[in-house]
């Protein structure tokens, strides 16, 4: 299970510094073996520790926050992405570009993080339904980013865990329907968090 990031993770401004250009490569690397798109306007990110503490680290920089407090309070809120035992965890974005009016699209899509919109099927095993953060979202407006938990059985775990079963992270809603099947390296992180 992965544990919560404390004040001892962090590094101070200059340490940061000095490191920042491969942590940043290496941050890059992972979070693409743990992105996945699901048509062409929803993509998710997979969190794990290392993408919190990148999270962190890139906010503390950017502020530059030395006051350990208020370190705290970015390490309380992107703790929060770290999944839990038997859970992902993901940053969903919705990505509308080229559009006159972003606004109307994405409104089109309202509703999106109703529960039983966005799921792993994973056959017999069921579906893993996401769980939207509250407060992204309202009857009539939504946020381009949203941060959801996905809660796996264990019969869950084990259909992921076998290659020659189907998994597939499927989002239905009204407006956007799309299926994508989950690419084995795509599955070998979402396992290794599931199992840690």
């Amino acid at each position: 299970m992965a544990t919560e990031l404390t004040l001892a993770d962090v590094k101070d401004l200059v340490a940061y510094e000095k490191e920042r250009e491969a942590f940043r490569r290496r941050i890059i690397e992972l979070k693409s073996r743990r992105r996945l798109s699901v048509g062409d306007r929803v993509s998710l990110v997979f969190e794990n520790r290392e993408t919190a503490l990148s999270q962190v680290q890139e906010m503390v920089r950017a502020e530059r926050i030395v006051d350990p407090e208020k370190i705290q309070f970015e390490l309380d809120t992107y703790n929060a992405l770290i999944p839990g035992p038997g859970e992902l965890s993901a940053t969903l974005f919705i990505e509308i570009t080229g559009s006159d009016d972003i606004r109307k699209e994405l409104d089109r899509l309202i509703g999106l993080d109703a529960p039983q919109r966005v799921g792993f099927d994973l056959g017999d095993a069921g579906r893993a339904w996401g769980r939207f953060e509250s407060g992204h979202s309202n009857e009539s407006r939504i946020s381009a980013v949203h941060y959801v938990k996905f809660p796996f059985t264990p019969a869950q775990v084990k259909a992921l865990a076998a290659p020659d079963r189907p998994a597939l992270l499927a989002i239905d809603h009204p407006a956007y329907r799309h299926r994508v099947e989950v690419p084995d390296v795509v599955r070998r992180e979402l396992l290794a968090d599931l199992q840690g």
